[in-house]
């Protein structure tokens, strides 16, 4: 690891840290906490991702439908007007409505060859934008002067990793730059992340497997074409079976880093609170081993 010891961690003149797990676990929290603490650049991935890698195909998507509206065809046609996605730290939500969901197109759904097109774009900018990660580490020292660094990830890059392999390309990139730290959720953690998705569904993520079987299975198990599917049904039923699927591959990825249970992040309210948690952890795993 970047830091062997809590020794190591406390002296070192640059904190660069990578977080992880499951969303609603205090990713972003912790982020802007460390950010507005002063002296740590606060990278987002999916800022990122809607940014530079996805926000030319968010923009254009925005401009299919408008062109579909005759008074704003013509005003687009005339560089009358300017389309474009108002992503923000706090407002991803350009990103999510492209993802969009399968199923029935008078629901809003997306056919499935569309939707598996959009999922492989966003896989390709996800890892872009994680391996971006030691260029802005270095941009944010030499532009900004920012001693310390945030990587603040999106719940899916456990899909494009894998943990037990000790080769793994991105997992040996990031750990070389970066701590990498598990926010460890509890059931309890993800019976509310269940409860909180069914009253308010969004698009997410899934590993290409892992969405393939869940659609057929959806499919064989409701009696249903393609295009009967409502959306917001088959993501209710996914989401469960998925935060299943990625909490052993969060597992695995464990060993790359620490872990920190989202119980105690819960409980830091400043960089001090977080340095403290952080030298605790690295102390438990140095007298584990």
């Amino acid at each position: 690891m970047l830091y062997d010891t809590a020794q190591d961690w406390r002296e070192a003149p640059r904190k660069r840290v990578l977080f992880y797990g499951m969303s609603g676990l205090g990713k972003t929290y912790l982020s802007n906490m460390l950010r507005e603490a002063g002296g740590w650049f606060h990278y987002s991935i999916d800022y990122r991702i809607g940014t530079r890698y996805m926000g030319e195909l968010i923009a254009d998507n925005a401009k299919a439908h408008a062109m579909q509206v005759p008074f704003l065809r013509d005003l687009l046609l005339t560089d009358s007007i300017y389309i474009g996605s108002n992503i923000t730290f706090d407002n991803l939500a350009p990103v999510s409505t492209y993802l969009g969901k399968p199923g029935d197109p008078a629901k809003g759904g997306l056919p499935i060859a569309e939707y598996t097109r959009r999922q492989e774009q966003f896989r390709v900018a996800e890892i872009a934008a994680l391996r971006d990660t030691a260029h802005f580490i270095a941009r944010a020292e030499a532009l900004y002067g920012y001693p310390h660094f945030i990587c603040d990830t999106g719940g899916s890059i456990c899909e494009w990793v894998d943990g037990d392999d000790p080769d793994d390309p991105l997992l040996t990139e990031l750990s070389n730059h970066c701590l990498l730290i598990y926010l460890q959720g509890t059931e309890a953690h993800t019976e509310a992340l269940i409860r909180r998705f069914d009253r308010a569904p969004k698009p997410m993520a899934y590993q290409p497997e892992f969405l393939a079987a869940a659609w057929e299975e959806y499919l064989s198990t409701h009696d249903i074409a393609p295009t009967d599917v409502d959306p917001d049904a088959f993501i209710r039923w996914t989401y469960a079976r998925a935060l299943a699927h990625r909490e052993p591959r969060y597992e695995a990825m464990r060993k790359w880093g620490i872990t920190l249970p989202a119980a105690d992040v819960a409980g830091i309210r400043d960089a001090a609170d977080f340095e403290d948690l952080v030298a605790r952890a690295l102390d438990n795993d140095a007298r584990a081993t």
